[in-house]
């Protein structure tokens, strides 16, 4: 009696016009989200009477009716979309089958399956459309069926990539592998493309270590294959195992008598992820294999700029080691004269002076002489500058500073290194208080094509727009930025004032997480660790869930592991970050931090 009514209600509704047709398949899909399925049944029914009206709705009124168990109804819906769409009705004939599955006809639904299949094998546009359709209800083990099947009339490695998804759907890893190694072992032009496969699918640890294994046996079968070492090469990379990564490339370098390139290519990934041991062996081993090449004198250079970051990222920095350096480069120089592979070390040299040794004369006069050297090339010309800009902010002259990043900017317009000159230049702004015109600069670099400067730009000018809106003088912004400037400018003692100062006067500022990671990058760069965990613990219980609290989490743990060498806290402290922080960008880094401690073999 309640559903005949629904029905009279609907009709008559439809029939003299109170709704407009949008308004019926809006009503019958808000009874269907509500649960309500006899009131979207019934106005379903209506609106179909309309055959036009059939594709428009037909998806929710088939999962309506199968909600109501009206089995007689759905299948009258979906034979008349298979005589509605055909020939192409491959979709529909799909739905007939799996009509049969709610039916709990089971054996009938493979039956009328496997027919289906039979009939569209050959078809490749078919095959196409049903595999999708199949993959996208998540039919897996029918949409492997199909393709297999199909795969019988074409190529032996056709549907590859649909089948790697599939069987990774099905927890069929090995068969995942099997396929795109297969696929790729014939076809070494789609590395890419399987790399890329690789990263969509692979998720867990043990997936890679499988994968891993894999690639190996296939070495061990085909050993002149150098795509499955380029494979091994990028899934480390990938993973952060540089050590493995080096094994790698030094197959593929003497495969290729690349003279060392693809070794030290991994030691500057190594180098910019900041382990420092995998790039120095790197570049070690160049310098020590290669002493022809054209990138002996790079390795050496890049071996020295490698213990200057150890040394730089090891506090308090020890100035002897900084003067180590120094001698180092000019040894370099000396061997090698001054060319276009060495000219860059003058650059090292001259940051070290001024920002280390408080030598800043001396490393205004290096930089001169490499900036009026007519062999120095023009992109490390300008890198000079803006070294020279920097030193000069360092000596509290901003005016010096924004002469010779404008310069610079104006060199290399549509260039990331212009891009940088032009962020050196929003900072100076950002540094003086300035925070409207530092936001005029940032609003360009937010759309730079290098996504580093960009994130740099986005990440400075959100920082910005948050702090300023809190009081209408921006008085606490002002002097965090302050703050900030002296810390560039190395004085530190004025720093932590300051940061206890701002502390004081904005009690409760939305800032105040962020003064707590001043103070601790401070203390931890003046030698005091202990205190820089106190700071950071101020922001991992007060402030864990806020921007910075899997970064203070991190440096803890870090404090513990490289300063303070007490490996079981830092484990501990790893092991919480895994558990607390499942999606921060360290992730990677402490898993493998993690696992070194624990004594497994990377």
């Amino acid at each position: 009696m309640k559903y005949k009514l629904i029905v009279l209600f609907v009709i008559f509704n439809f029939s003299f016009g109170a709704f407009s047709q949008t308004d019926y398949f809006k009503l019958g899909k808000e009874y269907y989200n509500n649960g309500d399925y006899e009131k979207a049944a019934a106005t379903y029914s209506e609106v179909i009477k309309k055959e036009e009206n059939l594709p428009k709705v037909y998806d929710t009124y088939l999962a309506t009716l199968y909600q109501l168990k009206n089995y007689t109804e759905a299948e009258k819906i979906i034979k008349k979309m298979i005589k509605m769409t055909a020939p192409d009705n491959y979709t529909y004939r799909i739905d007939y089958c799996l009509f049969y599955k709610q039916e709990g006809l089971t054996d009938k639904a493979e039956k009328e399956f496997s027919s289906f299949v039979s009939e569209i094998q050959k078809n490749s546009t078919a095959v196409d459309i049903s595999g999708a359709y199949l993959i996208k209800i998540g039919a897996n083990v029918w949409a492997k069926q199909l393709y297999l099947q199909a795969r019988k009339n074409f190529d032996r490695y056709a549907y590859c990539f649909q089948l790697a998804t599939i069987y990774n759907r099905l927890g069929q890893t090995e068969n995942m592998f099997d396929e795109l190694l297969n696929y790729l072992s014939v076809n070494p032009g789609s590395l890419e493309e399987i790399q890329n496969t690789f990263q969509n699918e692979l998720e867990t640890d043990e997936q890679f270590a499988l994968f891993e294994t894999k690639v190996y046996e296939r070495i061990s079968k085909d050993p002149d294959q150098i795509i499955y070492n380029q494979l091994l090469l990028w899934l480390n990379l990938q993973r952060k195992n540089f050590g493995k990564a080096f094994t790698q490339a030094k197959a593929i370098d003497k495969r290729n008598r690349q003279a060392g390139t693809t070794i030290l290519e991994v030691g500057n990934i190594a180098l910019e992820n900041k382990d420092y041991e995998a790039a120095a062996t790197c570049y070690q081993y160049v310098a020590d294999n290669y002493k022809e090449s054209f990138n002996y004198s790079i390795a050496r250079r890049l071996l020295i700029q490698t213990r200057e970051e150890q040394i730089k990222n090891t506090f308090p920095v020890d100035k002897q080691k900084i003067s180590g350096l120094i001698n180092d480069y000019n040894q370099l120089l000396k061997e090698n004269g001054r060319t276009t592979y060495t000219l860059e070390s003058l650059r090292n040299m001259a940051l070290l002076n001024a920002f280390y040794l408080d030598k800043r004369d001396t490393a205004l006069i290096i930089l001169k002489s490499l900036i009026d050297n007519p062999y120095t090339e023009n992109r490390l010309r300008g890198k000079a500058k803006i070294d020279m800009g920097d030193i000069y902010l360092l000596n509290g002259e901003p005016w010096e500073s924004t002469l010779l990043y404008s310069q610079v900017e104006k060199d290399f317009k549509e260039d990331p290194l212009g891009h940088e000159a032009k962020l050196r230049n929003a900072k100076l702004y950002y540094y003086k208080g300035e925070f409207a015109l530092a936001q005029e600069q940032l609003d360009v670099l937010k759309l730079a094509t290098t996504r580093e400067i960009s994130n740099d730009a986005i990440q400075m000018s959100v920082f910005i727009t948050e702090n300023s809106g809190l009081d209408s003088t921006t008085d606490a912004l002002k002097d965090y930025s302050a703050i900030e400037l002296l810390i560039f400018q190395r004085n530190y003692t004025d720093a932590l004032t300051a940061c206890a100062d701002l502390l004081k006067h904005y009690p409760h500022h939305d800032l105040t997480d962020d003064v707590y990671w001043l103070e601790a990058t401070i203390l931890r760069k003046t030698g005091k660790p202990n205190e820089a965990l106190e700071a950071l613990q101020k922001i991992s219980t007060g402030y864990a869930e806020d921007l910075l609290g899997d970064d203070a989490l991190f440096t803890e743990a870090q404090i513990y592991e490289y300063d303070l060498k007490n490996p079981e806290k830092a484990m501990q402290l790893y092991q919480d970050f895994l558990v607390k922080y499942t999606n921060s960008v360290y992730v990677v880094e402490v898993r493998k931090r993690y696992r070194i401690l624990r004594g497994d073999k990377i």
